[in-house]
């Protein structure tokens, strides 16, 4: 194996919150490598590969990303194909395979692309919520296990018994960092109405799956900063496809990261897609200690390597990566 990485299960940590935590499947083997050197970097994805041409192109950007030697990981920002292809099974699974020529573990958090927006006409016409399962079957396929070549171990909501039916949310350290994927999606967190679906939307259906889901996206951010103040991380990064703004659908988990943020002290990295601008963000809804990162979208030509260095002030910083042409 060229690089490895090993998370902590964070068992001591689920047990604190709550959380029944079973046997994690094993690692990739080579854990004894975790923690050698002063700092960690990953590859930060979004919103790719949308539509054939970025699929053709993506082999590239995964080679461009597997030769850097110094990248132990892959976090992919959410929308794992764009709004006006198919959410059918076949596509998603395609895409599901590409993910899977990373070499190093590869940590996803869905898009509204991926099932919420699947009520489009040009995406299939799907029921959303069936979309959802689709998504967790084919892109989680073993709860507490990465996708990638060598995936690792990680912790997940899903052995949460409120929160079962969230695989998605997922938590792991490194470098004493922690990182958490929080699933917040885009179309208003999905409040937007499901109005191309034949018969109209379904109201009631979509209110309940939001409300489900804000709870646990709620409790996972707590989870994520208990965590962090439990273990005295030098900082913590949360990952969603969403920028959680101050409009309706994003309210309360927005004033959750700020209150948890400005309370917790250290760098907070908030990193998300959506939007497809590469920007940043410091002092984010006024707290000095916050920063929004967002990352390149509608792209397989560009990424962002992200560092993680424990014993500086700021923690993070990153780079804009260009994949050389083919």
């Amino acid at each position: 194996m060229r690089k490895s990485l090993l998370a902590s299960a964070l068992v001591a940590a689920s047990l604190t919150a709550g959380i029944a935590s079973p046997a994690l499947a094993s690692g990739s083997g080579h854990g004894d490598e975790r923690g050698r050197g002063p700092s960690f970097t990953f590859a930060l994805l979004g919103d790719t590969p949308y539509g054939p041409a970025q699929e053709a192109a993506f082999p590239n950007l995964v080679k461009d990303i597997n030769s850097d030697k110094d990248v132990k990981l892959v976090l992919h920002a959410g929308d794992v194909k764009s709004g006006s292809t198919s959410c059918d099974d076949a596509h998603l699974t395609a895409t599901q395979k590409q993910y899977q020529t990373f070499e190093d573990p590869f940590v996803l958090t869905p898009g509204d692309n991926d099932w919420t927006d699947c009520h489009r006409k040009a995406a299939g016409g799907f029921l959303p919520t069936e979309r959802l399962e689709a998504v967790r079957r084919i892109f989680y396929p073993v709860p507490g296990r990465t996708l990638g070549r060598h995936p690792m171990r990680v912790e997940t909501q899903a052995y949460d018994r409120r929160h079962r039916d969230y695989v998605e949310n997922t938590l792991f350290t490194e470098k004493d960092v922690v990182f958490a994927a929080v699933h917040v999606v885009g179309s208003v967190n999905d409040l937007a109405p499901w109005d191309q679906l034949p018969g109209g939307d379904r109201p009631e259906l979509r209110l309940a799956e939001y409300e489900a889901r804000k709870a646990a996206a709620l409790a996972w951010i707590d989870h994520a900063f208990d965590t962090a103040r439990r273990t005295h991380a030098p900082g913590v990064l949360l990952l969603m496809q969403a920028e959680p703004t101050a409009t309706q659908g994003f309210t309360e988990i927005r004033e959750r990261i700020v209150q948890r943020s400005r309370a917790y002290g250290k760098p907070v990295l908030l990193v998300h897609g959506d939007e497809h601008i590469q920007e940043v963000e410091p002092n984010y809804a006024g707290v000095p200690n916050l920063t929004r990162l967002e990352t390149f979208g509608d792209t397989a030509s560009q990424w962002l390597r992200v560092t993680v260095k424990p014993k500086s002030p700021e923690v993070f910083s990153w780079e804009q990566r260009t994949v050389p042409a083919a």
